[in-house]
């Protein structure tokens, strides 16, 4: 009988939770499709893996054009690209994505390199330090839609009034499944942090 009742628990357990992913889900889509973008001090460009070569990828690429016209209608006259260097290379985020917006016509003065940070956490750590130094306030932040839900709390966690501005992308269904688990998955995990209160940490991709 205490079996049973164990294994009813868990199965509802379970069912909840699968619940409250689909709920997350729904969620994380819908904010990631509005852009929300207003005037700000500074727009901050998230980072995104460089190829073998050292270029941009198509997520970096996505993003610092997004960025740019962000720029050039106005919202903010800095812009600081956040990013360092992932995994074996030898040149950082920031600097891949300040050649792409320089190449969109941003001039380099309005460039700032953020260029210490691993994952979207240590990104809002790394510009609050920038922003401070500069007594910059108010941010835009830049990403793929899928990923502006986790960002908007992360920086907002870290004391950065913030509003977000996606860089929309459609993925095939498959590979938008896997951006999402992943998501859901690094949402989980820094609620888990919150709930004990850990300090910043670095796992590798998020």
């Amino acid at each position: 009988m205490v079996r049973r009742r164990l294994g009813q628990v868990v199965l509802l357990t379970l069912v909840l939770w699968l619940w409250v992913v689909l709920v997350l889900v729904v969620v994380i889509d819908g904010y990631g499709r509005v852009d929300r973008a207003q005037p700000a001090d500074v727009i901050i460009v998230l980072g995104a893996g460089l190829q073998r070569n050292n270029q941009p990828g198509p997520a970096l690429i996505r993003r610092a054009a997004a960025a740019a016209d962000l720029y050039h209608a106005g919202y903010a006259p800095i812009l600081i690209c956040s990013g360092g260097k992932p995994g074996n290379r030898t040149r950082s985020e920031a600097d891949a994505c300040a050649e792409l917006l320089h190449g969109a016509g941003v001039p380099e003065s309005a460039i700032v390199l953020e260029g210490n940070s691993r994952s979207t956490e240590e990104n809002a750590f790394e510009s609050k330090l920038i922003m401070d130094a500069n007594g910059w306030r108010t941010a835009i932040v830049v990403s793929d839609n899928y990923h502006l839900f986790r960002a908007l709390r992360l920086f907002r966690n870290a004391g950065i009034p913030v509003v977000t501005s996606p860089a929309p992308v459609d993925p095939p269904p498959l590979q938008y499944i896997v951006f999402m688990a992943r998501e859901v998955a690094a949402f989980h995990w820094q609620l888990l942090k919150e709930a004990l209160h850990l300090p910043i940490t670095y796992v590798q991709g998020i």
